[in-house]
């Protein structure tokens, strides 16, 4: 009675671990960045991105020019000076100095944000595809093979031509 009761339930967790994996769904994988490259947006966005960058850097080169001048100007007068305008020049090519970092600073963060801004519509399109084309296609899980971070993984199917259909990419 023991042994029939050990080989049905033997029996029942064999059944119950096939129903599990089963359950588990199909693996698919597309290399994100690839899509993001191909898509005729990108451009588009890089461009009005290097525009923005442009307004920055043309600010920083006239700051740093000027902080150049002002150096130049001080150290070829540096030795005929009091002391008291010695520090005063000196206090305003740090100050200068500062402000100089500060813009590069801000300038980044704006520039960071800008192309959150102008690339959260290209990703959040490329996501719905990829979304779409799992769901059309069974797979409950869909890897991302262009963060290379995957050193063994499940056998998985590449989803890459059926989103470019979705998106209308060649």
């Amino acid at each position: 009675m023991k042994n029939l009761l050990k080989v049905v339930l033997i029996a029942g967790c064999m059944v119950f671990a096939g129903t599990l994996a089963k359950a588990q769904g199909k693996t698919g994988y597309i290399n994100f960045n690839a899509v993001i490259d191909q898509m005729p947006d990108t451009k588009v966005i890089s461009s009005q991105l290097q525009t923005y960058q442009q307004t920055f850097i043309t600010q920083l080169q006239s700051m740093q020019n000027e902080y150049q001048t002002k150096g130049a100007d001080y150290e070829s007068k540096r030795a005929t000076m009091t002391d008291a305008v010695r520090t005063q020049r000196e206090a305003e090519l740090t100050d200068l100095q500062k402000r100089i970092q500060d813009y590069q600073t801000t300038a980044q963060g704006k520039v960071e944000a800008e192309k959150d801004r102008l690339g959260k519509p290209l990703l959040d399109k490329v996501k719905a595809a990829i979304t779409a084309v799992a769901k059309e296609k069974g797979y409950a899980y869909v890897i991302d093979s262009s963060q290379g971070i995957f050193i063994v993984s499940p056998e998985a199917d590449d989803l890459m031509p059926a989103v470019k259909i979705k998106l209308g990419l060649k």
